[in-house]
């Protein structure tokens, strides 16, 4: 291995994230800690009052904020679905989907990355592919989440209101006993996808200084232009020579 010192890299601002997807995504988040703060008490009420209910609708209120928030949550996941197929090529679902031989070669080192064995990840500008595969089923937790809230709001909808229609799907979970059980999983499942996503966002933020956690505030990243103009995978083995 040489000794002599690497060139200087070329860093590039780019323009990853638009804001149809840097607001869905904060919709999205900030709507699934209402909800879950929502629905951990209409399953577990805790707050004592004193007096009829008629004069605190503490209940009544809680169940109205869960629901008026749970179609905010379905229209932002609409409209990230829908930016999957007229936003940029970042916002795109084939970076979700690994159709792409170069994305599905970077799922291996990635994941080396994130276990600590390997030094620095593949330069993928947005969603690497280990990201992109998670993301899939995340959407498949919305949905799931969705249908089953959906289901258990429809038993319960007026004659007249379309959502009565999804109690139809209550066999489908086994019951609605069942639905509220998986509907109560996949709150979990979330949280705790949150906190990892939190964890490794500051992770590639820190390892690769390219202001991953930034850039879903304001939409840019800093990138070396070899990332922006390969796609990342093919820099890295040249990436583990100069680390190893």
């Amino acid at each position: 291995m040489s000794t002599a010192a690497a060139a200087p890299t070329d860093i590039v601002r780019v323009y990853v994230w638009e804001a149809p997807v840097r607001i869905a995504h904060w919709v999205i988040a900030l709507a699934i800690v209402v909800l879950s703060a929502t629905g951990l008490y209409i399953g577990h009420p805790f707050l004592i009052v004193t007096g009829e209910a008629r004069q605190h609708f503490v209940m009544g209120w809680m169940k109205v904020v869960h629901g008026y928030t749970a179609y905010v949550f379905i229209a932002a996941v609409v409209a990230r679905l829908i930016w999957m197929f007229i936003g940029n090529k970042y916002a795109h679902w084939d970076k979700l989907i690994p159709v792409h031989p170069n994305r599905r070669r970077g799922l291996w080192p990635t994941l080396r990355f994130y276990l600590f064995a390997l030094r620095k990840p593949p330069g993928f500008v947005g969603h690497n592919p280990l990201a992109g595969a998670t993301y899939v089923l995340v959407f498949g937790l919305y949905f799931l989440a969705i249908l089953t809230g959906l289901t258990m709001r429809g038993v319960s909808a007026d004659v007249g209101s379309p959502v009565r229609a999804f109690a139809a799907l209550a066999p489908l979970f086994g019951g609605l006993q069942m639905a509220r059980w998986i509907h109560h999983g996949v709150m979990w499942l979330l949280l705790g996808f949150a906190v990892h996503h939190v964890y490794s966002s500051v992770l590639m933020s820190t390892v690769e200084a390219n202001a991953t956690v930034e850039s879903i505030f304001s939409g840019y990243k800093f990138v070396p232009r070899e990332d922006l103009e390969y796609s990342g995978y093919r820099f890295v083995n040249r990436r583990n020579q100069i680390d190893e």
